[in-house]
């Protein structure tokens, strides 16, 4: 069966040739290889909008040929078939993939109703159980019977506050009747946030599923949203067990310490500081930072929203304790252009529950266009077998003997044992309970996944802005790794190439003032430093290094080769500057060994840098001249002509 995909081969294929489209003439042929005009203006494009002085076509063009030999030349030694080369470059296709790989009607609409959603706060309360480990993130029956068993009782007349207390596992929420106060936009799961803005005050919701539980909202308030505020604060923990008497003590020594801060001159962050028991905000004179809403204890935010700037409260009791609150700064909701970036991070995050809603939407679009079909009949036989039996090896082993076709798209046919091949992939979910709602969901996701490589593989044809951006990584890729070879790194290894290209080009190479060559000693005694001193009468210059510095381990030990003024021990001991105290106390004895006063640079290694850079533009002159003969390069003026800079 003819695949059009694993992506892996499809962009490995592509990555030796580079994307071209179709009806693109060509601006050069170079080493074989022609250069659409597309792409030859999107980098002029690019180029322009880079310098600040204006290139013309011409000078480009021939920087521009460089570059494709250079990349003729990488290709020519495979460099892009490396097992290192593929996956970074199939990371790259992905990510500059990800934002044409969207439903952008969708995206616009989510990014809408984010704000819309931001200008309000909503009460939610809610009645919840967890969704058991063991299922895998699906909901189990016994937890979905629960809830519509209260769903039921709460429909009849029974009171929520009451059932919330009695059956939700939320337990924060449940001693308080399911409230968990006013939140607003990206605070809860996303089907969460959909159903608590939807559902009509004191109207109650269907079973809302999220990726931690089951739920049934009662829908609650809705208030105009407030912004941020920033506030300090002053804490006195009350311990949970703590007794009335204790408890008295405690409100006594808030009192008093509210009386405190509202005499004259006194210093709020001072006292937080001091008699706060909330140690983090303390350090910072108890500033807790800017907030919004849902993101404190109910009565700690209603009391900071409540005063006025530089105005302090007096003390607010919430289930950690006594708090003095003074705001400091308040915001209003912020603008759309301000918010957009924000909220494109959430939609865009894959795992989220905007992320999920895009990948779901835009599947939908690509199974219309690759006219995706399914055997229904097959999947349902499929799925009540799981429903008897759990998944397990039994299960995947007598299923892949079914060579029926379990769905198609553009033009190919895909059978059961690869849709077993696939689920065999990941953990079995022996729960007849639950492994029918796991196995369909595992079947959209290999569907889905499938035409998302699908897409990836035809995106280079079908969108210029996504060819021209992969082209340009493909061969920026190619260029660093070949580059390095022949030049960067190649130059940095060649110590006898070094020395020869100095030696031949001395005269290049000249100091200003004379420099010390040698070995700079530093002991902590003159005892020491008279030990090392005859140890290295014994030693060549090349063991001299490693010698001392594996017997004399309280020794510093460096080879110098410094300029005068540069280092105060060295114009002490060569230039006669007169005795110096050395600055490091740890070693009041120094010497230097095999001291020698130069004036100019005796091998490579004296002036490295400097060399290092000349000899790479050596390496590269002799490259390009070796690129030109040996590549052919043909430029077809007249197309080249007509590329234009955009305005």
């Amino acid at each position: 069966m003819n695949k059009p995909f694993l992506l892996t081969l499809a962009v490995a294929g592509v990555v030796g040739a580079g994307f071209a489209a179709k009806n693109d003439p060509a601006v050069m042929r170079i080493a074989g290889r022609d250069v659409p005009r597309s792409e030859f203006e999107y980098l002029f494009n690019k180029n322009a909008g880079q310098q600040l002085e204006q290139q013309s076509l011409e000078d480009y063009a021939e920087l521009f040929k460089i570059y494709k030999l250079k990349v003729a030349d990488a290709l020519e030694e495979h460099l892009d078939t490396t097992a290192a080369f593929q996956k970074e470059y199939l990371g790259y296709a992905r990510e500059l993939a990800q934002p044409y790989m969207i439903d952008s009607t969708c995206y616009k609409q989510l990014l809408h109703q984010m704000y819309d959603r931001a200008q309000e706060e909503v009460e939610a309360r809610h009645i919840m159980f967890f969704k058991p480990r063991q299922y895998g993130g699906m909901v189990s029956r016994e937890a979905y019977t629960r809830a519509d068993s209260v769903l039921t009782a709460l429909r009849q007349g029974a009171d929520f506050e009451e059932m919330a207390r009695m059956y939700s596992q939320d337990k924060s929420s449940a001693t308080r009747g399911g409230s968990m106060g006013y939140v607003t936009v990206n605070q809860t799961p996303l089907e969460f946030e959909t159903a608590i803005y939807n559902t009509p005050e004191g109207q109650l919701s269907d079973i809302i599923e999220t990726s931690v539980g089951v739920h049934i909202i009662k829908g609650g308030k809705h208030r105009k949203a407030r912004g941020t505020v920033e506030v300090l604060h002053i804490l006195q923990l009350v311990p949970e067990d703590a007794t009335p008497e204790e408890q008295a003590r405690i409100k006594a020594r808030i009192d008093s310490i509210y009386t405190l801060t509202t005499a004259p001159n006194a210093s709020f962050e001072a006292l937080a500081a001091r008699l706060s028991d909330d140690k983090r905000s303390a350090r910072q004179g108890g500033n807790v930072g800017w907030f919004g809403c849902g993101r404190m204890l109910p009565e700690f935010d209603s009391a900071s929203f409540a005063l006025g700037i530089n105005e302090i409260g007096t003390p607010v009791r919430t289930r950690a304790g006594w708090h003095i609150i003074k705001k400091v700064g308040a915001k209003g909701i912020p603008s759309y252009e301000e918010s957009e970036p924000m909220f494109r991070q959430v939609i865009e995050h894959p795992e989220g529950g905007y992320g999920k809603i895009l990948f779901r939407e835009f599947s939908a679009k690509l199974r219309k266009k690759y006219h995706f079909k399914q055997n229904k009949k097959l999947l349902e036989q499929l799925f009540a077998s799981a429903g008897e039996n759990g998944i397990d090896s039994t299960f995947i082993n007598t299923w892949k003997t079914n060579q029926a076709e379990i769905a198609s798209w553009d033009g190919t046919k895909y059978t059961m044992p690869e849709f077993m091949d696939y689920l065999s992939r990941f953990a079995y979910e022996t729960s007849p309970q639950a492994a029918p709602g796991y196995l369909r969901k595992r079947f959209d996701n290999y569907v889905n996944a499938q035409l998302h490589k699908l897409q990836l593989d035809r995106m280079a044809d079908e969108n210029d802005a996504y060819r021209n951006l992969l082209n340009e990584y493909r061969d920026g890729m190619l260029l660093f790794e070949v580059s390095n070879r022949k030049v960067w790194e190649k130059a940095a290894k060649d110590t006898e190439g070094l020395e020869r290209y100095f030696q031949a080009n001395r005269s290049n190479y000249t100091w200003t003032n004379p420099h010390v060559k040698g070995f700079l000693v530093q002991a902590p005694s003159d005892s020491v430093a008279q030990a090392v001193q005859q140890r290295i009468a014994t030693l060549s210059q090349a063991e001299l290094l490693d010698s001392i510095r594996k017997e004399y381990p309280e020794v510093k030990i460096d080879q110098i080769l410094a300029a005068k003024g540069e280092n105060m021990l060295v114009d002490a001991l060569a230039f006669g500057s007169g005795p110096v105290q050395n600055p490091d106390s740890k070693y009041p004895a120094y010497f230097m060994s095999h001291m020698r006063v130069i004036t100019a640079p005796e091998t490579a290694a004296d002036v490295r840098a400097q060399v290092t850079t000349d000899y790479q533009n050596e390496l590269e002159r002799l490259w390009i001249e070796e690129l030109r003969a040996k590549y052919p390069v043909e430029v077809f003026d007249k197309e080249l002509k007509k590329v234009r800079l955009k305005k």
